[in-house]
């Protein structure tokens, strides 16, 4: 794959008493791999406010890590079958963030990348959602495709399960 990509984040959260909540970015970004992880880096802005936080994605087998920095700063690590926790500072104040995370996979093909995570979230030690994040990653100019097209006869590399 090359270096500038397209990122797609799409983040759904199943709530106990209220619709679900659907939530998707589209970033240009830089792809690396580098000793047996992948890496995403993007810019990431938030509405009403100019300065970007710095967001770098690292993924490996049964592993995800997520961290921003700038007008957002976490660390949040996704590790499957395991619980993580960690402070989560906004412009609006920190909290303590817990990840409770039950898979991470990731599918590679020669111009592409998908990542899956579904986890337990809590804000303050109190359960919020399961949520499920699926990040797709393409050539900047390349087309968007599915991943299960078997038609296309990309070959894929499973990381994880």
């Amino acid at each position: 794959m090359t270096r500038d990509v397209m990122i797609s984040i799409r983040g759904l959260q199943f709530l106990e008493d209220e619709a679900e909540d659907n939530i998707e970015t589209v970033q240009q970004g830089e792809y690396f791999f580098r000793n047996g992880s992948h890496f995403l880096l993007y810019d990431e802005y938030m509405e009403d406010f100019r300065e970007p936080a710095r967001s770098v994605i690292r993924i490996r087998e049964g592993e995800m890590t997520l961290t921003r920095k700038g007008l957002l700063n976490v660390q949040m690590n996704f590790s499957q079958g395991k619980k993580t926790l960690t402070r989560y500072q906004t412009p609006y104040g920190s909290m303590t963030i817990g990840l409770d995370t039950d898979r991470v996979e990731c599918r590679a093909t020669e111009r592409a990348l998908c990542v899956e995570v579904d986890y337990a979230l809590e804000a303050n030690y109190q359960y919020v959602a399961d949520c499920h994040i699926r990040i797709e990653v393409r050539e900047k100019g390349g087309e968007r495709f599915d991943f299960f097209d078997e038609e296309r006869g990309e070959s894929e590399e499973w990381i994880g399960s």
